[in-house]
């Protein structure tokens, strides 16, 4: 859309502030002042109604001030609350976001690459499930919870310590029957170390743990078997259950009940994510709750860091225990 006539320029902007043509340019561009003259400069555009002609900016600085962002889908709570996160950690340096969604495609996520590049986009955050995707090494690039190549910084929560927090649970719980329960992708990622993590916790104390882990392809119904075949005389063969995420552990504690096991009367179970029923309402289960803000700031700030000589390989935050209907983070 053309501005009108009229419409009020950059000198407009600095006669009004009472700076200089230059202060205006570089709070504009991101550049840092004082800040009392950036907010000097952003009171009289706003007095003005003057507004950034962000094509005319990027042809000039050769930034778009966009980042794209590539996610699985936004029906998950999980991913829903990320995309939030990173949305909101680039609204405030300035920068918009161009979200990708590819239901768990390889096709698509290459496809997705390849249409934000030539979007001229000043970088890339993506949790993706391909390990060879092309993408231009000029490129900044930040993956989420998989290692994607060298020079490219993973941001992760602490997916083994979150596995031992939950074991530390159990324990604490009284459980001396463990199972873990994993579906997943079969392409590595971080998110596989929270079995290691739960299963290291009972070998060190010598203590049995019993794993199933399947890939998505499998769906959920061998879980489904796999727990009726250790029922006899009404109880189950585990008293305390790890589900990989929360979605699992929903599911896990509907088929329990279905079996006409109480949870967690009969059954302890502990999810991993941090899923809320609504909102601020309480966790669905309990569980090991994800810093969602943190991984989204964090992967923000490593994707905008100008000097890129040194940036670390792996990051990753820590994460806490949750009881099931809490409402407060722990």
């Amino acid at each position: 859309m053309k501005q009108k006539e009229n419409a009020p320029t950059m000198k407009d902007v600095a006669r009004e502030a009472g700076v200089a043509l230059g202060t205006v340019s570089k709070v504009f561009n991101s550049i840092p002042v004082g800040e009392d003259y950036r907010r000097r400069v952003e009171e009289a555009a706003k007095r003005l109604g003057y507004q950034v002609n962000s094509y005319a900016r990027g042809l000039k600085t050769n930034r778009t001030c966009s980042v794209a962002l590539i996610l699985p889908n936004v029906t998950d709570p999980f991913f829903a609350l990320l995309a939030q996160g990173v949305c909101s950690a680039l609204a405030q340096r300035g920068y918009r976001t161009i979200l990708s969604t590819t239901a768990y495609n390889r096709s698509a996520e290459q496809r997705c690459i390849q249409m934000v590049q030539q979007s001229k986009v000043d970088g890339i955050i993506g949790l993706t499930y391909t390990p060879d995707l092309d993408v231009d090494p000029r490129l900044p690039y930040v993956s989420i919870d998989r290692y994607f190549s060298l020079g490219v910084p993973c941001v992760s929560s602490d997916n083994f310590g979150g596995g031992q927090l939950a074991a530390e649970k159990l324990l604490e719980l009284g459980c001396e029957r463990p199972l873990f329960l994993r579906i997943g992708s079969k392409v590595p990622g971080e998110s596989d170390k929270r079995g290691d993590g739960f299963e290291s916790v009972f070998r060190q104390k010598q203590m049995g743990c019993v794993s199933l882990r399947l890939s998505d392809e499998e769906g959920y119904a061998p879980f489904r078997d796999f727990l009726s075949s250790h029922m006899e005389g009404g109880r189950l063969a585990f008293d305390g259950i790890f589900c990989v995420n929360d979605a699992l552990a929903i599911q896990i504690r509907a088929m329990l009940l279905e079996l006409g096991l109480r949870v967690p009367e009969d059954v302890q179970i502990i999810g991993f994510d941090g899923i809320r029923r609504f909102a601020q309402d309480g966790f669905y289960c309990s569980t090991i709750v994800q810093p969602v803000s943190r991984l989204a700031e964090t992967s923000v700030d490593l994707l905008l860091r100008e000097d890129r000589s040194n940036l670390p390989s792996l990051v990753c935050l820590p994460v806490a225990y949750a009881a099931g209907g809490t409402t407060q983070e722990p």
